[in-house]
């Protein structure tokens, strides 16, 4: 059983950041970052979270299951613990969910389902922070002893360097454009009504420090899901906007992005392209048929007549893009394990597609890159089963012993969507990570091809 003392920190932010270096040094971390906004941009909705920062570091046990029944390991893994654990579940746990296959090139090579058990737990709030340990690894003597050396680990000063590696795309604009154009074409037979498309950026021989690429991205983007997540020499560093599904007491909650505007050179546009946003039809049904297909996920581990629609089509606003945003809610039926309940809501509808499972035979057929961790969900559950996962997007992963760096975006295509309009919303959305990654924000006219891949 943990046992929690109560430290109040004088210079938080100083502490955060050394606090970061210092669980970096570890095998297995995850520090979850909301950027001091615990409930933005959904306060109306999500009154329950309270937390500015959750850190598991180091492992006490962790597991990477590699079997047909991950889900029912991971079960038993959480019924053992009983304790908080961290971790994610990868894109591709869909194959063990439906009759379906991966088998495009994976380069970062994410386990697909890996969870550990911390050393140490840190939960911050403001200024007042609590350190969770475990009586037969530590007592609080020596829990106050690694405060006051954290508060003296150094920081590196240094400048993000990544002029030794090129940033290409997997596929050309031509090749995008064509592909959407046959995506389309299944949508005009009635094969599918909507499907998430999504292209991969990617270096080789990439030498990368994940700490300050990470500190680089938050500044930019200060989303409330970021993340920096370790698993041994594989790292995802994510400023990842959006929940994939919530659990508190018996309730659940999802929030899915679907629509996506740039922000403005100023006050006046800025408020002009939220209202665009808003009230556009294209953006607005490709929202509404992701919350339906939301809504019927949920309906498998809900109590009848429980699914709810919060808020449709809420527009809100990150220091990168202007987003619309829409909240589902539902009772968790009496006797359904809260592992089934993420089992039955995942992949997301949001990085999938209506019909689901369709969408997803069509993305493995049209995507050239395995998705692996992107388009999964990463988070914690807590010892009482509940739980918080994002949806891994906006993020940059990396193999640190392969030295392969890779990032994808996509965005929803539906029988409106211009390939051309769609590929700037990539491109709008990879705009982070490049400018990150010493690429300067690009119009599509920007990148140009060589070779087999597409240079930035």
């Amino acid at each position: 059983m943990r046992e929690y003392i109560k430290i109040e920190l004088g210079n938080e932010k100083e502490f955060v950041l050394k606090l970061l270096h210092w669980c970096s040094t570890f095998e297995n971390v995850s520090f979850l970052n909301s950027n001091g906004n615990s409930s933005a941009p959904y306060e109306h909705i999500d009154v329950e979270h309270t937390y500015d920062l959750i850190l598991g570091v180091d492992s006490v046990t962790s597991c990477e299951f590699n079997s047909n029944n991950d889900f029912g390991e991971l079960k038993q893994y959480c019924t053992q613990t009983n304790d908080w654990l961290f971790g994610h579940f990868s894109y591709d746990l869909k194959n063990q969910i439906e009759s379906l296959s991966s088998n495009n090139f994976d380069g970062i090579e994410f386990p697909e389902i890996s969870f550990f058990q911390p050393t140490y737990l840190f939960l911050l709030k403001g200024n007042n922070l609590q350190i969770g340990y475990l009586r037969d690894y530590s007592n609080e003597s020596e829990i106050r002893k690694l405060v006051e050396s954290i508060r003296q680990f150094p920081i590196a000063n240094c400048q993000l360097s990544t002029e030794s590696f090129k940033i290409k795309a997997r596929i050309t604009k031509g090749e995008y454009i064509a592909k959407i154009n046959k995506i389309k074409q299944h949508i005009h037979r009635g094969d599918i009504y909507e499907m998430n498309f999504c292209m991969e950026f990617f270096a080789e021989q990439a030498t990368l420090d994940p700490v300050q690429t990470y500190l680089s991205l938050n500044e930019i983007s200060q989303t409330p899901f970021s993340a920096f997540y370790k698993v041994k020499d594989n790292y995802l560093l994510s400023s990842s906007p959006e929940r994939f599904l919530k659990k508190s007491g018996n309730r659940l909650l999802s929030q899915p992005i679907k629509g996506t505007a740039r922000r403005g050179e100023n006050l006046f546009e800025d408020e002009q392209l939220k209202s665009r946003l808003r009230f556009d039809e294209k953006e607005r049904n490709e929202n509404v048929m992701i919350v339906d297909l939301v809504r019927n996920d949920l309906s498998r581990s809900a109590v009848k007549g429980s699914v709810k629609v919060e808020e449709l089509y809420g527009v809100y606003t990150f220091k990168q893009v202007h987003q619309m945003i829409s909240s589902v809610s539902a009772e968790l039926k009496e006797g359904v394990h809260f592992v089934d309940a993420i089992k039955n809501a995942f992949p997301m509808g949001s990085m999938t597609g209506a019909p689901k499972i369709k969408a997803m035979e069509l993305i493995e057929q049209y995507e050239s890159t395995k998705r692996g961790l992107y388009s999964g969900a990463m988070g914690y559950i807590t010892p009482s089963g509940d739980f918080d996962f994002n949806v891994v997007i906006r993020s940059i992963l990396y193999n640190a012993s392969e030295k392969y760096l890779s990032f994808m975006v996509g965005s929803a295509i539906t029988s409106r969507a211009n390939a051309e309009q769609e590929y700037d919303e990539c491109v709008l959305k990879a705009s982070a990570m490049l400018e990150v990654l010493g690429a300067p924000h690009l119009e599509s006219d920007n990148l140009y091809t060589t070779g087999d891949a597409q240079s930035v």
